[in-house]
């Protein structure tokens, strides 16, 4: 009854995702001339997909990101156009928004609408650059946070490492966008300067950041004040916009997914306190709602499927079974807890489209961190049952539940049959024990339970503990 009652309480709490929307503007006049010859012989309206990149970047906007371009590419679109407004963000997301824009097969542009700074910066550079009046663009030189949000200190070594690399995936961001490479190194490295003839535009010891003014000609195509004066720059000017909109859904799904080992923690958690506890309590349903939250967040960024959700009750009700209906830990508790790494891990990792398992679908930065997240949150799990087992009996709300009293045999208690006569004794196993059943000792069959090994009919076995009627044996 408890395991149908979680089960039932996850399937409950889980949330399906708010499909995303595009919404169609469009634009007032078409310049042709500029245009391909295949778009100009066919008569259809041209498309322009427009795609955010605003505030961090970081896991579930690359989701995002990842929905929109293939949602421009369901649609046939004619280009794509980033607008942009970002502080920055992590590079391992950026390497990957990287790859998925080497593969888009149109042109791609970027609209810096405010801000492009660190990763936003990269990211612009692997296409074509627009300004609005008063953005900026640059500083892109990679920085460790720590545990409270600061900037990390490094070795010499290391940050000369991290440098290095990013370095080099901006050098290459710049000559996929076709700009100069080493204008776009020296926003990484400020021992770079960079000139324009006699012309110096980043003078050594300073990252370089351009205004919108400044990278025209150099890095940006012009300044244009909003997407219809940019359509009208490139000879879209009477294409229809299809605007990918971040649904509030996916918002939420952003925040979640940052706090994955946290729900983690409570998830496992409560579960195992629950198993641990008798009736239904407090323990099992916020660890229903935990998890439920983990995978409603992970489902909305675009992860975990609904595939994952199952696997994951299947496991959840395969180790009930093993705890409440087949005491001891056999095949079913082994195959229930795989099916809960598997879909847990499956659920933190990108998904490939049409693949069983997309934890293992060779995305090396993804199942990594999915690996990291995991760990972190057992160890959460582990952390908060030893303290729950040590502090919980002594709080004020648990206390009136414990019994504090010692009922043992010197405080004049005593079990109802006492079997401590029994012990060193060999018998028969009269049925298969897994782990319960009946043996036969001195012709006398008793109820007995192993340590939850499997023990065959007919074997011999011997009693090693009795506690009232737990009668424990184990192979002779």
């Amino acid at each position: 009854m408890k395991a149908r009652c979680i089960i039932l309480t996850v399937f409950s709490l889980l949330v399906f995702p708010m499909p995303g929307k595009t919404q169609p503007q469009t634009s007032n006049a078409w310049e042709s001339g500029d245009l391909e010859p295949s778009l100009l012989q066919s008569n259809k309206q041209a498309v322009v997909f427009q795609i955010p990149i605003v505030e961090q970047i970081d896991p579930a906007l690359l989701y995002v990101i990842r929905r929109g371009v293939s949602e421009a590419s369901a649609t046939k679109a004619d280009a794509i156009i980033f607008t942009m407004d970002t502080p920055g963000g992590r590079v391992d997301i950026t390497r990957k928004i990287l790859e998925i824009i080497r593969e888009i097969d149109v042109p791609v542009y970027t609209f810096v609408e405010r801000d492009a700074y660190s990763a936003g910066a990269i990211i612009a550079l692997s296409t074509k650059i627009y300004m609005a009046p008063g953005s900026v663009i640059g500083a892109a030189t990679p920085m460790l946070m720590g545990p409270t949000g600061g900037p990390q200190e490094l070795s010499d070594d290391v940050n000369e490492k991290m440098k290095s690399a990013v370095a080099a995936m901006v050098r290459t961001a710049a000559e996929q966008g076709g700009h100069d490479p080493e204008l776009a190194e020296a926003m990484v490295r400020k021992d770079v300067e960079y000139r324009i003839g006699t012309n110096v535009v980043s003078k050594v010891g300073e990252l370089l950041t351009l205004t919108n003014s400044e990278a025209e000609g150099i890095l940006s195509e012009g300044t244009v004040n909003d997407i219809n004066e940019l359509l009208e720059k490139i000879g879209l000017k009477e294409a229809e916009i299809k605007k990918l909109e971040v649904t509030p859904a996916e918002k939420v799904a952003r925040l979640i997914a940052a706090i994955a080992p946290i729900l983690l923690m409570l998830g496992l958690g409560g579960i195992y306190l629950e198993i641990k506890t008798p009736g239904f309590g407090l323990p099992g349903i916020g660890g229903a709602i935990a998890l439920a939250l983990f995978f409603f967040g992970h489902h909305i960024a675009g992860l975990a499927g609904m595939e994952d959700i199952v696997l994951f009750v299947i496991g959840i009700g395969l180790l009930f079974v093993e705890v409440f209906v087949t005491p001891g830990f056999g095949i079913l508790g082994i195959s229930g807890t795989i099916l809960i790494l598997i879909s847990l891990l499956s659920a933190m990792s990108w998904q490939v489209p049409g693949e069983l398992l997309p934890a293992f679908s060779g995305e090396g930065s993804t199942i990594q961190r999915a690996l990291i997240n995991l760990a972190l949150g057992m160890a959460g799990t582990i952390i908060l049952g030893a303290a729950a087992g040590r502090f919980l009996p002594k709080s004020r709300a648990v206390r009136p539940l414990v019994l504090e009293q010692s009922t043992n045999r010197e405080s004049g208690f005593s079990a109802a049959h006492d079997h401590s006569n029994l012990l060193g004794k060999e018998g028969i196993a009269e049925m298969n024990l897994h782990p319960a059943g009946r043996a036969v000792f001195d012709g006398e069959r008793i109820n007995v339970i192993t340590h939850g090994e499997f023990i065959e009919k007919g074997s011999g076995v011997k009693i090693t503990e009795a506690h009232g009627n737990r009668i424990v044996v184990e192979k002779a």
